[in-house]
């Protein structure tokens, strides 16, 4: 089990920029597939990008060409660039990593509010 542990949440206006960071445990950290979960309350949680262990990307569509994913393996982290912030962007993102079919863990949530 690997313990992950978000950072970079808060408030931001709309069109500004966030950066969120994900921090894993371990030494397996290089195998995972890494992901960003969003969810606002009373919605379903939705993937918002991902990352492989082979540095394969993808998006949700609403959020291609304004959020990054990436990731380091020397630091054991992942980072999403939020760029041209929407209200509708406002969620608790939640950092994720599987492997295989074995292991699935979830960093307890980092909140980003989009707001004038």
């Amino acid at each position: 089990q690997v313990q992950l542990v978000e950072s970079g949440g808060g408030l931001v206006q709309p069109g500004g920029s966030l950066r969120l960071s994900c921090a894993a445990s371990g030494t397996m950290f290089s195998s995972y597939v890494m992901a960003w979960y969003r969810q606002a309350p009373g919605k379903q949680r939705e993937l918002v990008a991902i990352i492989t262990n082979g540095y394969q990307t993808n998006y949700q569509d609403s959020v291609k060409g304004r959020f990054t994913i990436s990731r380091d393996n020397a630091k054991n982290t992942v980072d999403l660039q939020m760029n041209s912030l929407k209200p509708e962007d406002t969620d608790v993102y939640y950092c994720n990593a599987k492997r295989g079919t074995y292991m699935d863990a979830w960093g307890q949530g980092t909140l980003v509010t989009v707001s004038s």
